[in-house]
């Protein structure tokens, strides 16, 4: 068995170096660092017919288009190049591209780091006999999953189209959205194995410039082997590493992608994932769903309110019943307290061990449904909750009453437009029913008090992450809990996008002259 640090040692010195004048020395360099892999095409012609040369065509089966290849390439050069000025010899590569390659996309390489990244994006390379430099031409054609209508964030209302895996495809669906000059793009390669794209994008003009100087920091610090989704990089680059709320949004919908550009936020796209980032990220932007600026501003308002009144329910209802039923019945009235009593008469044990098991049955089973596949994960789920509570109320191991907490809470915790906040909710349920049951409300509002000063803490590459609730902007309120008529949400952010402020420069002004 070879050395494997010997074989790691020549690979990495041959791909620092320049190319070599042989043709055959170049093949053979780069079949034995792709360890002579059966996907490695290489095709070597001799093309002219007086001055003959002799070329090689190397690219990649499966992430090449080899219809491309054959022709705007091989038969340009065998059938549509008739003879090479003998002046051209020397400089072949040059004279090829100006007078005989019809693909747009056409660079000079002239080392092996450049032509292994051309040849793994997908890129035709052509070598040539006698000269140490190279061209890479773009025929990229790997297969690519088809444009969808997303399946974490569904509306009623609004686009049906989602992002891919392919990163040029959600760049221009971002772009069919934002048809600007001013929306820039910076693309870094993150992965010393893997070698993956990372773009970010952004609006010149109305982006705060230190928010794109601290996002390309953050990105340029990462060190390591691979990146194989987004989720690495929100982890290397989110502000506090061990906050359950996520200071990193993301989103798999190229409309709320280009609202968050608008409002002069910084969006991290990952060549791989149909989920992109966005930050800095907001408590107020895990509660905002895009259908909310499609429908009448009243009833974006209700279901706001809705979703924060889901919310407090999903993070405070088990713990309440377990500190109302313990410590404070006095607060129930009569005859509601001796029906939870009489229900709770033959349950051995207490309010929170009966909370904690149907809570962990429930998470159990909404786990499973979500892993099983997905003919049979629904109805297992579903069908599964309902024989299991029934069973576990006729034989007095819960009482209805929790079960029916339990089912509220499970509702409310779908409430959320994102993922990311529900699971933090699901997680601080239990710290809050274990203090219900030790101290009570007094423990449940001890709780709710550190949440809500952990929260104020927070902060996403330099913005609050309560704002604009803490610090308080009054301006912003008209797209936080409440959304206004459309015609008043004139301004930006205050604290995200510093430098412009302000939407529709022509409107306001006409306003203000009326």
């Amino acid at each position: 068995m070879p050395n494997s640090e010997n074989n790691n040692t020549s690979q990495s010195i041959s791909a620092k170096s320049p190319l070599f004048t042989s043709l055959s020395e170049n093949i053979q360099t780069v079949k034995t660092t792709l360890g002579n892999s059966d996907d490695i095409i290489v095709r070597e012609i001799t093309i002219g017919k007086t001055v003959k040369q002799t070329i090689a065509l190397i690219y990649i089966d499966g992430l090449s288009d080899t219809t491309a290849i054959t022709d705007f390439i091989m038969e340009t050069l065998m059938l549509d190049l008739d003879d090479i000025p003998e002046i051209q010899i020397g400089t072949i590569n040059q004279y090829l591209k100006e007078n005989c390659l019809t693909i747009c996309d056409v660079k000079d390489i002239s080392n092996f780091t450049t032509f292994y990244s051309s040849v793994l994006n997908g890129e035709t390379v052509i070598l040539f006999d006698g000269l140490a430099t190279g061209i890479s031409a773009s025929t990229k054609g790997a297969k690519d999953r088809a444009i969808a209508e997303p399946s974490t964030e569904s509306v009623i209302r609004g686009p049906r189209e989602s992002f891919t895996e392919t990163l040029r495809t959600n760049t221009a669906l971002i772009r069919r959205k934002i048809k600007s000059p001013n929306l820039w793009i910076k693309t870094k390669i993150i992965g010393e194995v893997t070698q993956t794209d990372v773009s970010i994008m952004y609006i010149n003009g109305i982006v705060n410039d230190k928010i794109v100087e601290e996002v390309l920091s953050r990105l340029d610090r990462i060190d390591i082997d691979g990146i194989l989704e987004s989720g690495y990089i929100e982890d290397f680059i989110q502000d506090s590493k061990f906050s359950m709320f996520p200071t990193v949004y993301n989103s798999e919908r190229p409309d709320v992608i280009a609202g968050e550009l608008l409002e002069g936020k910084v969006a991290i796209l990952v060549d791989g994932t149909p989920f992109v980032l966005i930050v800095p990220a907001l408590f107020t932007s895990f509660l905002q769903s895009a259908e909310d600026y499609y429908q009448h501003w009243i009833i974006s308002s209700l279901v706001r309110l809705l979703r924060f009144f889901g919310i407090s329910l999903a993070l405070v209802a088990p713990s309440l019943y377990v500190a109302i039923t313990t410590f404070h019945q006095e607060m129930l009235p009569t005859p509601m307290l001796i029906s939870i009593a009489s229900q709770r008469e033959g349950v051995p044990f207490p309010a929170v061990v009966e909370a904690l098991i149907m809570e962990i049955a429930f998470e159990v089973l909404r786990e499973a449904g979500l892993r099983m596949p997905r003919t049979i994960g629904p109805a297992v789920s579903i069908v599964g909750t309902l024989v299991i509570g029934q069973a576990a109320v006729e034989a007095g191991i819960v009482s209805a009453v929790m079960v029916i907490i339990v089912a509220l809470t499970a509702i409310c915790s779908f409430l959320f437009p994102a993922y990311g906040l529900s699971n933090t909710v699901r997680v601080l349920r239990f710290p809050l029913m274990i203090l219900a049951a030790m101290f009570g409300l007094f423990g449940v509002m001890f709780g709710v008090m550190i949440i809500i000063l952990h929260l104020c803490s927070l902060r996403s590459f330099g913005v609050p992450y309560m704002s604009p609730f803490g610090p308080l902007i009054l301006k912003d309120q008209k797209d936080a809990m409440v959304l206004f008529p459309r015609s008043s949400l004139l301004t930006r952010p205050r604290l995200v996008s510093k430098t412009n402020t302000t939407r529709g420069q022509k409107y306001v002004a006409h306003k203000k002259r009326n």
